[in-house]
């Protein structure tokens, strides 16, 4: 997981045992994700957004062989990262970039997917700034959220293809769908793409914000309700899932890491005043036989 304001990655057991820091000295670090085949770890940093020197680097599981893979610019405020294990890629949002993007896991063929706007007047109106991303590579789809100002209820979570329409560009695609719209401050994603359900933080204020909700990605219906499963986070940020073990970890910026059970029963936290948490990403790593 990450640690705003000291710039760290860190790593600890799901009972909140064992801490390691494996790399520090991060501008701001954001999202993170786990390439357990490879071994490697990768995170957003998003830099200071008035410079647009946002990166992303790489590092292996012990903090050894740290590379900057997108350079200080290749995006501009990149925040949840997700690593698309199926088709080997890394996908992103990019905040004040007003952006979905994604590359290689090399940081090669960085490509833009969605442009929400351009220019610093577009960049002022924060309903255009992505945020949180997850990825369907068997439905083809593509999730992000646009959070909107603080706490203004602007909020939407959207979904388009993975790849671009033929023809089209990635400012006027026109196979992006609103599935949630009118939400205090929808940050972070994730799927479950057993059950078909799509899980989010919301760090807007109370009722529905600071909050864990989830939603089903394929209502019979075709009406979406955001189903909030607990609240009084202080600013809910990072989410992952465990589905092996029906559970789900978070993390706010008042510093605590919570685990709960995927209906957001056993609640309980694993670890508090860590700092100001951003991403967590949850990954089994192997242990070597004796």
């Amino acid at each position: 997981m990450l640690e705003l304001s000291d710039g760290r990655v860190f790593s600890v057991k799901p009972d909140g045992t064992d801490k390691k820091t494996i790399v520090s000295g991060c501008r701001f670090p954001d999202g993170v994700a786990v390439d357990v085949e490879a071994g490697h770890i990768y995170w957003t940093n998003m830099g200071s957004p008035p410079v647009n020197d946002g990166s992303i680097e790489r590092v292996d599981m012990d903090g050894s062989n740290r590379t900057t893979i997108v350079p200080s610019g290749g995006t501009y405020t990149p925040k949840q990262l997700h690593l698309e294990a199926t088709g080997r890629k890394l996908y992103w949002g990019d905040r004040e970039g007003m952006r979905v993007m994604r590359c290689d896991l090399d940081g090669s063929n960085v490509e833009t997917l969605v442009q929400t706007g351009q220019g610093d007047n577009d960049r002022r109106d924060q309903t255009r700034w992505c945020v949180g991303i997850a990825v369907d590579p068997g439905g083809g789809h593509l999730y992000w959220t646009q959070k909107g100002p603080s706490d203004a209820g602007l909020g939407k979570i959207l979904r388009a293809g993975m790849d671009l329409p033929a023809g089209e560009s990635a400012a006027d695609r026109s196979d992006i769908e609103v599935l949630l719209q009118g939400l205090p401050e929808p940050i972070d994603l994730q799927l479950d793409l057993t059950e078909r359900t799509l899980y989010w933080t919301d760090r807007g204020d109370p009722p529905r914000g600071n909050s864990v909700n989830r939603t089903p990605v394929d209502p019979p219906n075709g009406q979406r309700e955001p189903e909030i499963l607990w609240t009084h986070l202080m600013e809910g940020i990072g989410i992952a899932l465990d589905l092996d073990d029906s559970r789900m970890f978070v993390t706010d910026m008042a510093g605590t890491i919570y685990a709960a059970d995927l209906d957001g029963s056993n609640r309980r936290e694993i670890l508090i005043a860590q700092g100001n948490l951003t991403g967590i990403a949850h990954a089994v790593i192997p242990t070597e036989e004796p």
